[in-house]
């Protein structure tokens, strides 16, 4: 009863914590009886706790006792099965290696156990309160659609693509499919033990020289000896000028040229994903595969219209797009957990 008393007199916060490729976002909301309060997000160069973060999240929790952290597991050995027992899950998976947890009695969601300990270590200074899996985001943004017929369910983020088939609720087929390049962590799996994490180059710890420029033989300028020298030079530092201009304006050209291929290349590379995937639903005795017509993507990096072409011109699928936050559909897993 005292608990309760208390609790009503406190805020609640919610810290949730999203990593993507290069960076990490946390979200955070404040949230009393009335309803949320206010809300933050803030999204930092590093894929670790560091300092920065850390002082960002604290700031928040210390403002009341009853404060939730939650993070999206971004493991690639996570995925999810039809299935809730543990005996039909060994035929998709290692059950010894896992963790699981069954959801709506029919299909479960899992991850291995050292992922599990890997993101317990990498927040142990502010502890970790709820670990969700994409497909627990994925079935919660669409559940307006997966109770419905047959439909294919696609969550985008940068590193990974969670694709699932659901068909009245039920799953029939799951596919964690990973974006990461080797080269995106420098090598270094996000599984490995926390004594590897020091081998990631922070970009700051980098400096570069300081560069004199002398002329060439080696001492100042000469004077010059009338006025027209430095009428000519005024011309040149003009002309000089200008072409800088033109200069800064082709490479921003290029930069955003760069960014477009960029970004059509990571589209063309989930359609292959998926269409591979859909392909080993198609073939894989395991699955009881049905002929899929309708896909609703879950967006949260802005794909192009590329994407949504490939799937409907190559693959013949009704293609339905909607933009999400994912570290904002964590922190409305956590209220559900909470019973908010």
């Amino acid at each position: 009863m005292l608990g309760k008393l208390f609790e009503a007199i406190y805020l609640k916060v919610f810290v949730n914590i999203v990593v993507k490729r290069f960076t990490t976002v946390v979200y955070i909301e404040t949230y009393s009886k009335k309803g949320v309060e206010s809300s933050i997000e803030e999204e930092f160069e590093t894929l670790e706790l560091d300092e920065k973060m850390y002082d960002f999240i604290t700031r928040y929790i210390k403002e009341s006792p009853y404060y939730y952290i939650s993070i999206l597991d971004m493991s690639h050995t996570q995925g999810a099965v039809p299935t809730c027992s543990k005996h039909r899950m060994e035929y998709y998976v290692d059950v010894e290696e896992i963790e699981y947890k069954c959801n709506n009695n029919s299909w479960s969601y899992y991850t291995t156990q050292l992922a599990l300990r890997d993101i317990k270590k990498r927040y142990a200074q502010i502890g970790v309160d709820y670990i969700f899996s994409p497909y627990s985001v994925l079935s919660y943004f669409f559940k307006d659609k997966i109770d419905a017929k047959l439909a294919m369910y696609i969550l985008v983020q940068e590193n990974f693509l969670s694709l699932a088939i659901f068909e009245n609720s039920q799953l029939l087929y799951a596919h964690h499919l990973d974006m990461m390049t080797k080269d995106d962590f420098d090598g270094i799996d996000l599984e490995d033990d926390l004594d590897n994490s020091d081998l990631l180059m922070d970009d700051d710890a980098i400096e570069l020289d300081d560069v004199s420029v002398a002329d060439d033989a080696g001492g100042e300028l000469e004077d010059f000896a009338n006025i027209e020298d430095l009428d000519s030079i005024e011309e040149i530092d003009e002309f000089s000028d200008s072409k800088d201009i033109e200069e800064e304006l082709l490479e921003s050209t290029d930069v955003l040229e760069d960014a477009d291929e960029t970004k059509f290349n990571e589209d063309y590379q989930r359609f292959t994903l998926i269409q591979a995937s859909v392909g080993q639903f198609y073939k894989d005795e395991r699955y009881e595969s049905r002929f899929v017509e309708n896909v609703y993507v879950a967006d949260s990096v802005g794909v192009t219209n590329d994407f949504k072409k490939y799937l409907e011109e190559e693959m013949f699928f009704n293609v339905y797009i909607r933009r999400t936050d994912v570290a904002l559909e964590v922190c409305e897993l956590t209220k559900r957990e909470l019973g908010i």
